[in-house]
């Protein structure tokens, strides 16, 4: 198997400690989603994009491979592809033989799982030099000891709406830093839709997005050694309207406490811990989020049904 060049960057264990103990000292406690996604997570999101009641990733991937061909003519091929959240790399091999970049970089926070996907990538596309890159997306990144060009960015699977707004134009700033002027960022947004479809999607009758939002607190157990008692909470999922957004929670069933080194957590019946939002956009709310964070909309993809979008955007250096 063809090797990747791997980079290291991922945050130790005292990141997720701190936020761990920050998140449920708070009055309305809360964890990042990004600790979703150790190996463990990670399959079960794999798994979860392949339940029927999950449309977003099939609808992704039919925008991406009907209009492959122009997407490879507006950004131009033989670029520096850095694709942000990479997973295990599905949705780019699509717009792969299209694009032909001369070098693919996958940034993921969960390493194990970068390391393998970023691994088959290499060694399925032997003309293709690749990194994984294993970073935490919220920190600053630097890709200086990778090869320079001109650069696309690819952010699938509408990982933008899992940011609060202000905090999702911060980091297409960011994207913007390693992009460079000129540079075009091509990224999958969960549009509006009826309220039942979006509850369905993170409620599937499997059980597989409970068992993933479950899994944080399996991380806390077993790596912070936190006292808690993981089947005492339950999954709960709901679209916020007011908000425009799709709320995460783990909810107490009964009074009890979770114990991190030595500090107390206590939770009634029924409290929560708000685990993850996922944001909802119009086109044209989007559109306007991306301008304020300094970029131009070159083109706008939408399935018929008009559950998502994918747009594609130039920096401007505004």
């Amino acid at each position: 198997m063809k090797a990747t060049q791997f980079h290291d960057y991922l945050p130790k264990e005292d990141s997720f400690r701190s936020d761990v103990l920050k998140g449920l000292s708070l009055e309305t406690k809360t964890l990042s989603p990004k600790y979703f996604y150790d190996q463990r997570g990670s399959e079960l999101f794999e798994q979860i994009c392949q339940q029927p009641e999950y449309y977003p990733t099939e609808t992704e991937i039919g925008i991406l491979r009907a209009n492959r061909a122009e997407i490879a003519k507006l950004s131009g091929t033989g670029c520096e592809l850095v694709e942000f959240g990479c997973g295990a790399s599905k949705k780019i091999r699509v717009l792969l033989e299209g694009l032909r970049p001369k070098t693919y970089i996958g940034v993921d926070i969960s390493r194990d799982f970068l390391i393998e996907s970023t691994n088959k990538l290499s060694n399925d596309y032997p003309w293709l030099e690749v990194h994984g890159l294993c970073a935490d997306l919220c920190e600053p990144i630097t890709l200086a000891n990778t090869p320079k060009g001109q650069r696309l960015g690819f952010f699938p699977g509408s990982s933008i709406g899992n940011f609060e707004p202000d905090e999702a134009i911060d980091l297409l700033r960011n994207f913007k830093s390693l992009l460079g002027t000129g540079g075009t960022l091509l990224i999958g947004v969960d549009l509006k839709k009826d309220h039942q479809t979006l509850t369905s999607a993170y409620n599937d009758s499997a059980k597989v997005t409970a068992q993933f939002n479950l899994n944080v607190l399996e991380r806390m157990r077993d790596e912070l050694d936190a006292v808690v008692n993981v089947s005492a909470f339950e999954h709960l999922a709901f679209y916020n309207g007011r908000l425009g957004r799709v709320e995460m929670h783990l909810v107490s069933t009964q009074p009890q406490h979770i114990e991190i080194d030595g500090e107390a957590f206590p939770f009634e019946v029924g409290e929560t811990i708000h685990t993850e939002s996922s944001y909802k956009y119009s086109v044209a709310e989007f559109q306007a989020l991306c301008w304020r964070a300094g970029y131009e909309s070159l083109r706008c993809w939408t399935d018929e049904d008009a559950l998502f979008s994918v747009h594609l955007l130039r920096v401007t250096g505004a």
